[in-house]
């Protein structure tokens, strides 16, 4: 052991009593067998609460517990699905996400969450991939489903529109003036496509029959970028979903009760982080999630939000800014606000002060990554160390590392590695992925740069990684590259993150090129036809040459540096 590095006995201990009182450092995580074990309980617990709402439409968790049932009927009685068969699951905030998942989930199905804003080629990706045999997609973007399916496996496909979760009379008024009067989807055409109502009706014929699930069954695949630039599915079981929803719900509970609280959720819960707080904890603990399905409409936004008493929210940096920075949202009223959480990008210390000087609430900031299900650690709701990632969650130890991979001792800087249950299986059919970032001993490294303090918080100081951090969206910079430089005048290229005050970091690319005469707003737009929308560069710059090693790789790193400097010369 070097340098005073510690044991993980000796790890568990150290950590064991930084928490405050009302938090356990050892979490009770065999209270459920999976996470349908979990929902089927709290939808007995809490029927007659509310669960979900969105664009109007409201879910109690009995009305979630007879529509779950009736879409799993569907699946195993109308479709050649079979228990372990993927799904994938193309929706943004609406009350029919839950639906789907926790019906798919139910019919023993492994939900892959994908990207409504996924360009063609991204989608094709991440279908074949992860070998989904059925696709549940929103109408407004199955015209880009139509162009995919046909190089995919996908057998079974359903097309819900945006009212769907509403009565007949309501939902056909509303699903009409978004196609015909706001011209919000556009004509597809998919042979053999089920309309999501019909599904529905017909499953509702049927009797759901119950599955066997297993704690170490695949729940959900969960696609993430990595250092190759290809999109990897990180397996989520459901002992590591059910683990890190009962690892973070204590530290929760310190300021929220269960079946009372109404939660705003403007994050997408294709999103690792909204998926396990808003149907997990959220769920388990009887509590009301209302779902912004288009979160950048900040006007919008603002007019929703004023219909509700809402205790708790969860967003990121970003959008905390844009709503502080909204007059109606100024005007709100926030008496009831009692926890605002934070995860997904670094939250700013002067965001910080101006969300506590709009609402009165502190933020406090977490930390995780989609391969520990996400949530590794956050900060005490009534102990905030604003710049620190706060505590690890109940269950987990940390520990970081040097380049070789010698445990550092506390207080010195270096690559941050998390063991716990939440830790992922490993990656889908990619064992050499999953051999360079889990240890044999069941630690992961983050890629992350971090100082555990002397009191238990943790400090993120840099990522060790070339990653992007996009308004919390990770862009990879191979990915960036391998588009940009398929384009034929393209010689070679770079891509870094640059600070950017709307979206946190922006996507800068390096480019050479052959031809003189091509302008960075070319690049661009042909990055536009074939990357989802906040990976597309934001700035082009060409040069005669790059930056390079002896043997002949290019040195992103030197780039950075230079903007640093540019940046500092220019401040």
């Amino acid at each position: 052991m070097a340098n005073g590095a510690m044991s993980e006995q000796e790890i568990k201990d150290f950590f064991s009593d930084k928490y405050p009182a009302g938090i356990s450092p050892d979490a009770d995580l065999n209270q459920y067998s999976s996470i349908v074990d979990m929902i089927e309980k709290s939808f007995k617990r809490f029927a007659t609460k509310p669960a979900f709402t969105a664009v109007g439409a409201t879910l109690t968790y009995a009305d979630l517990d007879r529509k779950t049932k009736e879409f799993a009927a569907y699946l195993q009685n109308k479709t050649n699905l079979k228990p372990g068969d993927r799904i994938a699951i193309q929706l943004p905030n609406l009350t029919q996400y839950p639906v789907v998942v926790f019906g798919a989930m139910r019919a023993g199905l492994v939900v892959v969450n994908t990207n409504p804003l996924y360009t063609t080629r991204e989608m094709e990706h991440q279908f074949n991939d992860s070998g989904a045999k059925a696709l549940v997609v929103l109408a407004n973007m199955a015209h880009m489903a139509e162009a995919v399916l046909p190089h995919t496996g996908i057998e079974t496909v359903i097309v819900t529109e945006l009212a769907d979760m509403h009565a007949p009379l309501k939902r056909t008024i509303m699903n009409a003036a978004v196609k015909y009067v706001k011209k919000m989807v556009p004509p597809y055409n998919i042979p053999g496509a089920i309309p999501f109502t019909q599904a529905m009706k017909d499953g509702a014929k049927f009797t759901f029959h119950p599955v066997s699930i297993d704690a170490d069954d695949l729940a959900v695949l969960q696609y993430t970028g990595g250092t190759t630039g290809v999109a990897k599915g990180a397996m989520l079981t459901h002992r590591n979903l059910v683990a890190n929803l009962l690892q973070t719900k204590p530290v929760l509970l310190t300021k929220l009760g269960e079946g009372q609280e109404t939660v705003i959720a403007p994050l997408p819960l294709y999103h690792i982080y909204s998926f396990t707080l808003n149907c997990g904890i959220m769920v388990e603990t009887g509590n009301h999630s209302v779902l912004i399905p288009n979160p950048r409409d900040i006007p919008g936004f603002a007019k929703e939000l004023k219909k509700w008493k809402f205790t708790a929210f969860l967003g990121l940096n970003t959008l905390f800014v844009a709503l502080c920075n909204n007059e109606d949202f100024q005007d709100l009223d926030f008496s009831s606000l009692k926890i605002t959480a934070s995860g997904g990008m670094a939250l700013t210390s002067d965001t910080a002060k101006m969300w506590k000087t709009v609402t009165g609430c502190d933020i406090a900031e977490g930390y995780g990554m989609t391969e520990t299900s996400p949530v590794v650690s956050i900060n005490p709701m009534n102990a905030i160390q604003i710049g620190t990632i706060g505590l690890p969650i109940p269950g987990t130890l940390l520990k970081t590392i040097d380049d070789d991979g010698n445990d550092l001792p506390l207080g010195e800087p270096g690559e941050l590695c998390v063991k716990g249950p939440q830790v992922m299986k490993g990656y889908w059919q990619r064992p050499d992925e999953t051999a360079k970032t889990i240890t044999e001993d069941g630690w992961i490294k983050t890629g992350d740069v971090a100082v555990i303090q002397d009191d238990g918080f943790v400090r993120i100081v840099d990522r060790k990684k070339d990653m992007i951090l996009v308004s919390g969206f990770n862009v990879y910079p191979n990915e960036i590259e391998d588009v940009v430089t398929s384009h034929p005048e393209i010689v070679e290229c770079a891509a870094i993150g640059v600070p950017d005050l709307k979206s946190g970091e922006a996507v800068k690319v390096f480019a050479v090129t052959s031809n003189p005469n091509l302008s960075s707003s070319d690049v661009k737009e042909y990055c536009r036809e074939r990357l989802t929308a906040y990976k597309v560069p934001k700035v082009i710059e060409f040069r005669d040459e790059l930056p390079k090693t002896n043997v002949g790789k290019i040195l992103r790193r030197e780039l950075r540096d230079e903007e640093v400097k540019k940046n500092e010369s220019a401040a």
